[in-house]
């Protein structure tokens, strides 16, 4: 059950695929008016994106909202840099983590919450491809005893 007052726009599926997401937190999206008349729309892709500290900065870098239709020269560049809005404790516990313990800021969710774009990151650690193999194996087994399971409730 999804909590009152969001509605969400996207999901980044492939990054619980090729991270491990330790822990998450919440940042809002510094947008123009046609980036957001394209979120609402839902024409965004997460995908091979990810946000960084520059100049004491949050930025999510690599998400691609799509130019809006109507939106005609007030329109905005699709893969530009967003600067995110995050506390400045919390901007120094995650710069400390992703420099010296390796982590990467991977954005998993994108959502509207009581009318306010929002980003949810990912404190996350890469996976190796058995690390990968060993998920798939997992879900595949866990498929498999579902399917078992019906089939022996119908007999």
């Amino acid at each position: 059950m999804k909590p009152e007052g969001i509605r969400l726009i996207a999901q980044n599926k492939k990054a619980y695929h090729d991270y491990r997401i330790e822990e998450t937190l919440e940042a809002g999206i510094a947008l123009t008016g046609t980036e957001v008349k394209s979120l609402r729309a839902g024409r965004v892709n997460l995908r091979d994106s990810y946000a960084a500290v520059e100049n004491g900065e949050l930025f999510l870098i690599g998400v691609h909202i799509s130019p809006y239709e109507q939106g005609n020269i007030f329109n905005h560049d699709p893969l530009r840099k967003r600067k995110l809005l995050v506390h400045a404790r919390e901007l120094r516990r995650l710069y400390g983590k992703v420099r010296l313990a390796g982590y990467t800021l991977v954005p998993t969710k994108m959502y509207f919450k009581n009318g306010l774009a929002k980003v949810e990151l990912g404190l996350a650690k890469g996976k190796t491809t058995y690390d990968k193999r060993q998920t798939l194996a997992k879900k595949e087994a866990e498929r498999e005893m579902e399917r078992v399971f019906r089939r022996g409730e119908r007999d």
